[in-house]
């Protein structure tokens, strides 16, 4: 999968993730969509590593579900630390 393949994935499952996870994010939809593109590369790393399986082919299911979960794990991240840093 080419570089824009993976933009409009990491977009595209930034905003799932951010329907899942509905919430104030400092930001807004520009840092949640560049941590969407974020998450569907880590999700590719962990489908390689847990399952052997990475996100190659854009309208596979594995695919998807990688790269949601991945950008779901940044955006739990982006908020803890931010979060925590807003309250310091």
């Amino acid at each position: 999968m080419g570089i824009l393949g993976w933009i409009v994935l990491g977009l595209i499952a930034g905003a799932i993730a951010k329907a899942i996870m509905p919430g104030r994010d400092p930001g807004g939809i520009i840092i949640t969509m560049l941590l969407g593109i974020v998450g569907a590369i880590l999700g590719g790393f962990i489908g390689s590593a847990i399952f052997g399986t990475g996100v190659d082919e854009f309208f596979s299911l594995s695919t998807w579900l990688l790269a949601i979960l991945g950008s779901l794990i940044v955006l739990g991240i982006y908020r803890l630390v931010t979060g925590r840093r807003a309250h310091v």
